[in-house]
């Protein structure tokens, strides 16, 4: 078990709109399981001790992991970051909240347990990884205590989640530190079509072959 963990809690993001995926992505199976029922065995297979979704109960109630409602729905994954991080600061949950999207097929524990050591090592209030496409914050570990900047933020407007970011005490960590995670190039891969669906279902069925 990496060291810290239990000083951690998982919350996966399950409120997007999925407008260009055409159907909720949350729900669509890989490997014989919804994505973020998926998802959340994998973060418990990184030794987080509680995994949450942040979304419509009414929706993702029914899947066996305990929900908490988006404060902000159709205010993008912002919304859903703050209200991880109000469930976290209010429950007195942990410490620290590594929050994920629900369509990244291809993390892995590995990295999962890297991120967590190296924030449980920082003083930075969120630890995320910068890719090729730019940075990574929907895979990252937030302190508890970035709530009051990443909320004022929000009051004023903010909905990138790259521009809540920029305001807070963050560690960045480039190729150097990922690449060894991610041989096939396709760590931080996301789903956003039913084409990258279709894509990633291809790759996974011929891995199991």
């Amino acid at each position: 078990m990496c060291r810290g963990c239990l000083n951690v809690t998982g919350y996966i993001l399950v409120g997007g709109a999925s407008s260009r995926f055409g159907k909720d992505k949350a729900l669509v199976e890989l490997s014989g399981s919804p994505m973020c029922v998926r998802m959340g065995a994998l973060l418990g297979a990184a030794f987080v001790p509680k995994v949450w979704l942040v979304g419509d109960p009414a929706k993702y109630g029914n899947l066996g992991l305990p929900i908490t409602p988006d404060l902000w729905p159709g205010e993008g994954p912002l919304g859903g970051i703050l209200t991880a991080l109000r469930h976290a600061k209010g429950e007195k949950r942990a410490d620290y909240n590594l929050i994920v999207g629900c369509d990244m097929p291809f993390l892995t524990k590995d990295w999962l347990l890297e991120l967590l050591g190296r924030a449980f090592e920082s003083e930075a209030q969120v630890m995320l990884a910068e890719s090729h496409q730019g940075l990574e914050p929907l895979c990252a570990v937030w302190h508890t205590e970035a709530l009051t900047t990443v909320e004022a933020q929000f009051k004023q407007g903010v909905r990138k989640v790259t521009g809540a970011v920029n305001h807070l005490n963050r560690e960045v960590l480039d190729q150097a530190d990922w690449k060894r995670f991610d041989s096939a190039g396709r760590l931080f891969w996301n789903m956003n079509t039913l084409a990258d669906y279709e894509e990633a279902r291809r790759i996974l069925e011929g891995e199991r072959t």
